[in-house]
């Protein structure tokens, strides 16, 4: 053991590694505060494309094939986090990442370098690694992938450090990072160009970080509950499953057109008719609607089918699986929603679409009501009612402009109206209602199930249903699928379903404020070059 110069250093200048009288990173790039941002990153990009002509002038690769590394950083964290400051070992380490921070001091360079398990600082000492070594890593840029060899060590002030013997250049940054400090300004950059964002944003990482653990959980818990994961087809000849617009393609070999997928259930449902009994899928559907905070064109679902299990039991489910989810990601089961904590480990509320909508209004509302008495009610509250809407829509479009938003906590809204619901069995003590419901949290819609509809006949009479809306104008209505229908003919045993959408209860448990900040590669409108 032996005592290490301290590897911090409060006055020093983070640069970009250039000689002295060059112009350095913060002043040339990104929101710096230089006068013409654009001048001063071509700057800077055609300096480090002459960087990579002398280095392939004098026969080094930037662009090396491969690196061999020991650990990962947040490894070597684990292994030697408790080394004791001012001290090293005679543990050999190599490790790879990409130069974050980087502070010359002399005979000594201190770099700070990033892998997608953390970080750990290189103490780099010209009489480690020679006078060649040395003025190599001096021209090394924040942003260039590095790799290096050396020994475990913690610094006087115990910052863990790795003393390096070398240092390789893995791959040359041509572009400079974004500033570490004011990261990307603009939204829609960090959107568009996701991959800087997650080299500076820690709160980008922390959410898709967050999304694999949703997910894992969610394949774990369905697993111990047996069911079986599948993949269902993309491209459907039927648009069916939701109410939504679907996109349209085109199948040039056998000249016919198509549909992007807008929901996963009747596949799904056609397996629970073949004998799988529990299904569940984790994909991307597609839907042509707008962009919002809580929209985005293509989005992930999960969607299972449990046979003999109904409406009750899928709520059951529901609640079991975001709330193990949230422990999983988070370490608890406590979201915060408009400042407020909330613990989902407490019990929903339970409360029919026609009762929210009745609290929100004073008027009781039904669908067996004459239409005009449902119209006159829309116009009080300002919705518009178009002209194929039966009382059933109307209600649950009133539901969206008075109560939905004030569904903070958890709530599990039911008994939806038939019209609104054509894969829905009826509640068998109202014939105009669904034994169906959907989950609000924070006025936000995170997953619809129902026990599912499974006699041929009235699935055909609803789907017509369907198909007259579509004829009258409703472009998000339903066709009649003669597959499914000839599906359910061989009998589909009482089922129960359920969909969540990932991206949203993602954003719940996060705390992310728009959907765009959950999805890697939201959709966004062309960039003009």
């Amino acid at each position: 053991m032996c005592d290490i110069v301290s590897g911090e250093s409060p006055g020093s200048k983070h640069t970009s590694g250039r000689v002295d009288g060059e112009v350095d990173h913060e002043a040339t790039v990104g929101d710096s505060g230089a006068d013409d941002p654009a001048a001063g990153l071509e700057f800077e990009r055609n300096r480090r494309t002459a960087h990579i002509d002398a280095l392939r002038g004098a026969g080094t690769n930037p662009y090396p094939h491969r690196f061999d590394r020991t650990h990962t950083l947040g490894e070597l964290r684990e292994l030697h986090g408790a080394l004791e400051p001012g001290t090293e070992t005679d543990v050999p380490v190599r490790v790879a990442g990409r130069i974050m921070l980087k502070r010359d001091q002399g005979k000594l360079i201190f770099i700070t370098v990033q892998d997608r398990t953390g970080t750990i600082q290189l103490f780099v000492s010209k009489s480690e690694v020679g006078e060649d070594g040395f003025a190599a890593i001096v021209e090394l840029d924040l942003g260039d992938w590095v790799g290096a060899a050396g020994i475990m060590m913690a610094t006087r002030k115990g910052e863990l450090s790795v003393k390096t013997s070398s240092v390789s250049l893995l791959s040359k940054a041509v572009r400079p990072m974004p500033d570490k400090w004011r990261g990307l300004s603009d939204v829609e950059t960090r959107y568009r160009q996701r991959y800087a964002d997650l080299i500076v944003n820690d709160e980008a990482r922390r959410m898709f970080a967050v999304r694999h653990e949703i997910i894992a959980s969610f394949r774990r818990t369905l697993h111990d509950h047996g069911f079986i994961e599948v993949e269902t087809p993309v491209l459907h000849v039927e648009a069916g499953g939701a109410p939504a617009t679907p996109f349209v393609t085109h199948h040039n070999a056998l000249d016919m057109q198509l549909y992007l997928r807008i929901a996963l259930e009747l596949h799904l449902k056609r397996l629970i008719v073949g004998g799988m009994e529990r299904v569940y899928e984790i994909g991307r559907v597609f839907r042509n609607e707008g962009l919002s905070s809580r929209h985005n064109p293509e989005f992930t679902l999960m969607e299972l089918y449990q046979a003999f299990g109904d409406y009750t039991e899928m709520m059951g489910i529901t609640e079991h699986l975001i709330t193990t989810a949230a422990r999983d990601a988070t370490g608890s089961s406590v979201v915060t929603i408009d400042g407020t904590e909330i613990d989902l480990a407490v019990g929903w509320r339970r409360a029919r679409m026609i009762d929210l909508v009745a609290e929100a209004t004073g008027r009781e509302v039904h669908p067996n009501q004459p239409r005009e008495t449902l119209v006159a009610l829309a116009a009080e509250h300002e919705v518009r009612v178009q002209p194929y809407w039966g009382t059933g829509k109307i209600i649950e479009e009133l539901f969206g402009a008075t109560a939905e938003s004030s569904l903070r906590e958890p709530t599990f809204v039911t008994h939806h109206p038939v019209e609104v619901s054509p894969l829905a069995r009826v509640d068998p003590a109202d014939p105009h209602l669904t034994e169906r419901f959907e989950l609000h949290v924070g006025g936000r819609e995170l997953a619809n199930g129902y026990s599912e509809l499974n006699d041929p006949r009235e699935q055909r009479a609803r789907f017509e249903d369907e198909q007259r809306a579509k004829d009258a104008g409703n472009l998000e209505a339903g066709t009649v699928d003669e597959d499914y229908l000839r599906a359910l003919e061989y009998g589909m045993p009482p089922t129960g379903g359920l969909g969540i959408g990932i991206d949203r209860l993602t954003m719940l448990i996060s705390g992310a404020q728009s959907i765009r900040d959950v999805i890697l590669f939201p959709t966004l409108r062309p960039e003009v070059f």
